[in-house]
């Protein structure tokens, strides 16, 4: 099974929709094996949007700035999520990374919608309420960044017979 890191952001916490947004990747059939509530320090943010995501060298240090303060205007919610294909899963499921340009029906298209340029106007982050992994080695890194093998949990739920195939 693949693992991802979703992490509900402060915007999700402080609207109170972290729960509808859990309970959608549950729906379709991903399994938590991970979970936590935190304030990241600069320095582990520093690490998981610049080491592994490169974010100054795609997006400018402009951007990096204004994420990371919007990164710590509270607390944020860690998963891992495991299932079929999940990082895929999530990708598709959150949506656009641009709210304005999240179709219907993914999680940015039904809770967020504001644009880049509006962000960028008003130096702001872009308030698109949820981080997924990009492919599954970013999965990989970022997983080990934001939890220990202590924290990832091995167990059966009741629906994935009907939610994965194994062989017999």
């Amino acid at each position: 099974m693949e693992k991802t890191l979703v992490v509900l952001k402060p915007d999700a916490i402080q609207r109170g929709i972290a729960g509808e947004i859990l309970t959608r990747f549950e729906k379709v059939g991903l399994k938590i094996v991970g979970a936590k509530m935190l304030a990241p320090s600069y320095d582990h943010l520093y690490h998981h949007y610049e080491n592994i995501g490169k974010m100054v060298s795609r997006r400018g240090q402009k951007a990096f700035d204004v994420t990371l303060a919007m990164m710590n205007a509270g607390p944020v919610i860690a998963l891992v999520l495991e299932g079929v294909e999940a990082v895929a899963l999530v990708r598709k499921m959150v949506g656009a990374t641009e709210p304005k340009s999240a179709l219907p029906g993914t999680i940015r298209g039904d809770y967020s919608h504001m644009s880049f340029g509006h962000a960028d106007a008003n130096d702001v982050g872009i308030p698109n309420l949820v981080h997924a992994s990009g492919d599954t080695t970013e999965a990989a890194l970022e997983i080990a960044h934001w939890f220990s093998e202590s924290e990832i949990y091995t167990y059966e739920t009741a629906h994935e017979k009907f939610t994965q195939t194994k062989k017999k």
